[in-house]
């Protein structure tokens, strides 16, 4: 067997198994949006099925043969091996009957969670949860392999990243975030918008926003669901929003930031689609997506400007008089219980919770039964707000049910991969503000696709952000963006 002969068998195998992950990607899109509830026990068995079968295939000994054997000619198909040769060796080290139970249990977990939450019931999740956390420590446990429990599950999602790096991160961005809080907090709040604002309304509104923004929905499309998520890749890339007719914020920015992770998978070059460069390198730098597109794009005063004329057309007066006033409510800073919700001032900080909280739970540092009592208070000391009930507390959101424990922390670098982005994008396009204003979003979002997106998964992460701004990434320009924004704002 040649060289070039084993690295043409191993794509054509992997690209039969990309074609897998998407078949289960699919049902799982399906489980959150169309799903009727009486079937979630045998989507659970479909899940682990599917599971099943992908961990056969990601653990197949020729793979091994064909690493061994094949010689890409380019940087493409050398890092396509690199890293089928990572989830090769991390994959084989998990028993395939563990990671079908986990499939299973997480499937099912995702149900249970969203009528504990909609029944402000904890208890009822509990059992569960420990259930999720006990399998997820047995995976941790096979993966480390002697090492950091929480640093092996948080590998999944930002590869080479560690728990005593990021928590040196946030320790460096605490003080400035606290010192920014508490000096906005001090001065008056800007008036928020009033008005009802209608579901289709709000549908019709985040449609026609989602197309500013350049989304493909003729390879997309948006539904509603408990918890706004992003599934798909390739050419089937779909999200969801949801909806409070009381505020639009929600629908109209949960949008916007599906729309950013959903464009990262569209726009990726079409020679990678089905490779292991096809979809994005982690979440950190997916994240770095949503984000930027959410808020340096979309809450700026450009963007903003162009969003009051297409919803004061649509919902007439809402109490704001103007685009600067619009501008100012979308930016109105105040301690709130979730964290989709919050406030760019706050939002880091719910993150670094909730970093806390999850590693505790993984080492066994914290019980499950102690984890509603270790969020409330831990939420009143770093919010200065008493939790008033479940559903604002720890059953918001649905990562721990179906096991996204070291997921939380891709959040808050994706915010800092978003400042240094964003930087870099004001000096690559001038005027970009006066573009969002007139709602022509093509060149900061052209500029994201060619520098960042379309590449996949050709680099590390932080190569990715690095290629894309010309220098390492670091939480500064985050930081310094959110002073400069908000001291303007609030007149510090």
């Amino acid at each position: 067997m040649t060289n070039n002969r084993a690295f043409a068998e191993l794509m054509a195998f992997q690209r039969q198994t990309e074609a897998l992950a998407g078949v289960a990607g699919r049902l799982g899109w399906d489980q959150e949006t169309m799903m009727p509830p009486g079937a979630a026990e045998q989507r659970g068995e479909e899940m682990a099925a599917m599971e099943g079968v992908m961990h056969a295939r990601r653990t197949d000994p020729r793979i091994a043969d064909w690493l061994a054997a094949a010689d890409p000619a380019d940087a493409a198909g050398q890092r396509a091996v690199a890293l089928i040769a990572r989830s090769y060796a991390r994959t084989t080290k998990v028993p395939s009957d563990l990671a079908q139970e986990l499939a299973r249990v997480t499937s099912t977990a995702q149900g249970i969670w969203a009528r504990a939450r909609a029944e402000e019931k904890v208890a009822d999740f509990l059992p569960t949860l420990g259930q999720v956390i006990a399998l997820r420590r047995q995976e941790a446990e096979c993966l480390a392999q002697g090492g950091d429990l929480y640093d092996a599950l948080m590998d999944d999602y930002e590869p080479g990243a560690t728990a005593e790096v990021m928590g040196a991160m946030f320790d460096r961005m605490r003080p400035r975030l606290v010192a920014l809080r508490g000096a906005v907090l001090e001065k008056a709040p800007p008036a928020a918008i009033q008005g009802h604002f209608a579901k289709e309304a709000q549908l019709a509104l985040s449609r026609e926003v989602a197309g500013v923004y350049g989304y493909d929905f003729s390879r997309g499309r948006i539904d509603l669901a408990v918890h706004p998520f992003s599934s798909g890749g390739g050419n089937d890339s779909r999200i969801t929003t949801r909806v409070v007719e009381s505020d639009p914020f929600n629908c109209i920015y949960s949008t916007i930031h599906e729309v950013g992770h959903s464009s990262y998978e569209l726009n990726i070059d079409q020679a990678y689609l089905m490779t292991p460069l096809g979809s994005g390198v982690s979440m950190g730098v997916h994240e770095s997506q949503s984000r930027i597109y959410e808020n340096q794009i979309g809450r700026g005063p450009g963007f903003t400007a162009h969003l009051y004329g297409l919803m004061a057309a649509r919902f007439g007066d809402m109490g704001v008089g103007s685009a600067d006033g619009f501008y100012r409510a979308i930016n109105r800073v105040q301690p709130g219980f979730i964290r989709t919700e919050a406030d760019e001032v706050h939002y880091n900080l719910h993150i670094m919770m909730r970093f806390d909280l999850e590693r505790a739970l993984v080492r066994g540092d914290l019980a499950v039964g102690d984890l509603e009592a270790a969020w409330n208070d831990r939420f009143a000391a770093d919010f200065g707000v008493q939790v008033d009930r479940p559903a604002h507390g720890m059953l918001q959101d649905v990562h721990w049910s179906v096991g996204l424990f070291g997921y939380f922390p891709t959040y808050t670098l994706g915010n800092v991969y978003a400042g240094c982005l964003f930087q870099a994008l004001n000096a690559a396009v001038p005027g970009v503000e006066a573009q969002l204003a007139a709602g022509d979003c093509s060149g900061a979002v052209g500029w994201l696709r060619e520098n960042v997106q379309r590449h996949g998964g050709l680099r590390t992460p932080e190569a990715t952000i690095a290629h894309a701004c010309g220098f390492a990434p670091s939480e500064g320009p985050l930081l310094d963006y959110l002073e400069a924004k908000f001291g303007a704002l609030y007149g510090l």
